[in-house]
């Protein structure tokens, strides 16, 4: 008998051979139905869902699970001016005497105009050490006591990032190359030492309120897009204690500069790491360039405001490309972040050589963000099987205005996020939430991809790559499985596939002419290999809370977290 029928729904299944349905079956973990609610079979458990929308589960390609909200730290989310991040760290200083460091999360760029932000900014605010990353986690700010507990002030460095200086060498208190420096072995070890916020046991706790988040948003899979060896561990006790919820995919990061000794290091860990049907190693995350706001990602052509520099690769050219081709031959699959559009060709240089010189097919590598695209460029996604893994949330104009669109200039921001051009020339688009880049919740993606806007519906921006909502779903489903070779049993509901799926609270295809009226809906219930991980209607007041933290974290309060919500409920 079947195990468990969801009927009286708009069934959305990504089969060409059966698009819509009204019922879907699930039994031992897989689909064995789907169909008109008339000829649907008898059931263990019935689920009338009176009308709403059933599609595959969410794969999120890109969200950092490792990265999370900290309890012990300070949301900057929605702080846009410097008086209101001074007011929310000192805060946190007053309400906890007993924290060494004070930390903060998630500050914009923009808070200071014509500059970076720096030490002096956050004179009086505490006398103990405050370290905050920004939004994007490429860059920290620190105040002169963390200035001087870390040596920094007396002309040191760290392992975790390039500290900025003025022209007399003095630390600004601002530290670039941040992420792609503290995930290193070197830098991972010194970050633990450094700064409570990253000891393993305040990784696990975030990674666990992540997973949380993540199952309540409908996303049964999320690729965690740079593990480093020495976190594999924490994935693993997750594993171990059955605290993932949803399926993991985790990306291992290799360091620009590793060599041959550390590839191989990564090779035997993922032949070794145990099967597990929720848990996978095996795609790698490298880095192209770094990122347009601090003008470090690699440009073709000058920033617009900063004449006769066009920022960096991570590495000499040439360089990317025999790692990349030595990671492919090694039967790697290559997840490679690029912002700019001159790391973006980069990437698909080194792709392309791969291929070519290793004689390699279907290897299905990915560029991540691809937020600059030069149009010499753009055919050649479709061409190489390139997946452009793309946050639909990272163009709304309530994230870029200001820097990202001053550094890069109006002549390029035709350039701007093309999700509509690369799925017209037939690339795979892979849509993501790049938490906590960005909001974790999809239908916040959903609206973002369908209005270019900020999320007060205010400012359209390059509304000529705007896509409908069934590209959109597809992008964060369909396109997501052919990403990571999972299309056969996964992103499709048809009979034999596996039992992942999401039951949204209305028919979301109602609402597409408003896409406002997404940012109202929720996923109702969340289905893993068979098994129902979440059910709103089943705890209604912690769902509608959560959904406020998936949407909008940090909106209403100076921390939002799904432990925090938990406290608030219980």
């Amino acid at each position: 008998m079947t195990d468990l029928l969801l009927t009286d729904a708009v069934v959305r299944t990504f089969d060409p051979v059966q698009p819509w349905a009204e019922a879907i079956g699930i039994t031992d973990g897989r689909i064995s139905y789907v169909g008109s609610a008339a000829d649907a079979p008898r059931a263990k458990e019935t689920r009338a869902l009176r009308g709403g929308l059933v599609t595959p589960g969410i794969i999120d390609s890109h969200n950092h699970l490792l990265l999370g909200f900290d309890e012990d730290a300070v949301s900057l989310e929605g702080a846009e001016t410097l008086d209101e991040v001074r007011r929310r760290l000192a805060a946190l200083a007053d309400a906890r005497p007993d924290l060494d460091w004070i930390c903060g999360e998630n500050a914009v760029y923009s808070i200071v105009s014509d500059r970076r932000p720096d030490a002096a900014d956050l004179t009086g605010v505490t006398d103990r050490p405050v370290f905050v990353t920004t939004y994007d986690q490429h860059s920290v700010w620190l105040n002169d006591a963390a200035l001087r507990v870390l040596g920094i002030a007396d002309g040191g460095t760290v392992a975790w990032g390039v500290p900025e200086r003025d022209r007399e060498g003095r630390a600004t208190g601002w530290i670039t190359d941040f992420y792609t420096s503290a995930m290193t072995t070197a830098g991972l070890a010194a970050i633990r030492r450094d700064i409570p916020l990253y000891s393993p046991e305040r990784r696990y706790r975030r990674m666990l309120s992540s997973l949380r988040m993540a199952t309540a948003a409908g996303i049964t899979t999320a690729v965690e897009p740079q593990v480093p060896l020495a976190e594999m561990e924490l994935l693993l006790r997750a594993r171990d204690e059955g605290r993932l919820s949803s399926r993991v995919i985790a990306a291992l990061f290799h360091p620009i500069d590793a060599d041959a000794a550390f590839r191989s290091r990564l090779r035997e860990a993922v032949d070794s790491a145990p099967e597990d049907r929720r848990l996978r190693f095996g795609p790698l995350k490298l880095y192209a360039d770094d990122v347009i706001e601090p003008h470090t990602a690699w440009m073709l052509d000058d920033y617009a405001n900063r004449p006769g520099h066009r920022g960096h690769p991570s590495a000499a050219v040439g360089e990317l490309t025999r790692i990349v081709t030595e990671l492919d031959a090694m039967g790697f699959q290559t997840h490679t972040h690029a912002t700019g559009d001159g790391g973006v060709r980069l990437a698909l240089d080194a792709i392309e050589h791969a291929a070519r010189v290793n004689g390699t097919r279907d290897r299905r590598h990915g560029i991540v963000h691809v937020e600059c695209l030069d149009p010499a460029d753009l055919p050649r996604f479709a061409r190489l099987g390139v997946t452009a893994a793309m946050q639909p949330r990272h163009c709304s104009p309530d994230l870029v205005a200001g820097t990202w669109m001053q550094n890069v200039g109006e002549q390029r921001w035709d350039r701007a996020w093309r999700i509509r051009s690369l799925m017209a020339s037939g690339a795979h688009v892979a849509l993501s939430s790049d938490w906590q880049v960005g909001e974790m919740d999809p239908l916040v993606g959903f609206y973002s991809a369908l209005t270019r806007a900020g999320l007060d519906g205010t400012e359209a921006w390059t509304p000529a790559e705007r896509i409908g909502l069934d590209d959109a779903i597809r992008g964060y489903t369909r396109e997501g499985a052919w990403a990571w070779h999972a299309e056969d049993a996964f992103g499709v509901l048809r009979v034999g596939a596996a039992a992942d799926l999401v039951a949204w609270s209305d028919n979301l295809y109602d609402h597409e002419s408003d896409p406002a009226a997404l940012l109202d809906q929720r996923a109702d219930l969340t289905v893993v290999a068979g098994e129902v991980v979440h059910d709103a209607d089943r705890a209604p007041a912690a769902s509608s809370v959560l959904h406020l933290a998936l949407s909008h974290p940090g909106e209403n309060s100076p921390h939002c977290s799904a432990d925090a919500v938990g406290e608030r409920i219980h």
